[in-house]
């Protein structure tokens, strides 16, 4: 493509409709952000947070607009909160065994194992080993669905 054409790719690129997306642009400028790392991030953890879900929470406050990561740790023998939320969850479990309730479900898991959490699903996390925590990391698009709308919404049971 030569530059003029180049150009005029250019200018009819529009976030408005998905007939653009295969158009493309070689003058594309990348803004980088204040913040792109969150070193040890298990020395961050959100307290207000982990009290309200019965487990420790450790958010990564990094400038996303479509995705959100955390890890979570639950304690031995214990569980965290049932809960549902809009957004999607995928859980990479990093440490420990358990399972999970999604729905009514008990899907069990253990260290290397994903695990996905459907928006709107009653779900609740349960280690099962009575001597060594449960780790995971949890990926979500909250932040996606807060930038639409604010719908990202959570609902704590009981």
């Amino acid at each position: 493509m030569n530059q003029k054409e180049q150009s005029k790719s250019t200018e009819t690129i529009s976030r408005a409709t998905s007939a653009d997306f295969g158009k493309t642009t070689d003058d594309v400028k990348v803004k980088m952000p204040d913040k792109v790392i969150v070193r040890q991030l298990e020395e961050h953890k959100d307290s207000a947070y982990s009290e309200e879900r019965q487990c420790s929470v450790f958010i990564a406050d990094l400038p996303s607009y479509t995705l959100s990561v955390n890890i979570t740790l639950i304690k031995p023998d214990s569980h965290d909160r049932k809960h549902r939320h809009y957004y999607e969850t995928l859980l990479f479990i990093l440490e420990g065994s358990g399972y999970s309730i999604i729905e009514g479900e008990r899907v069990e898991w253990e260290a290397g194992d994903a695990l996905h959490i459907p928006p709107w699903s009653w779900h609740q996390h349960f280690n099962t080993d009575s001597d060594k925590e449960v780790r995971y990391l949890a990926c979500t698009n909250a932040p996606l669905l807060q930038g639409v709308g604010g719908i990202a919404i959570r609902e704590e049971a009981g």
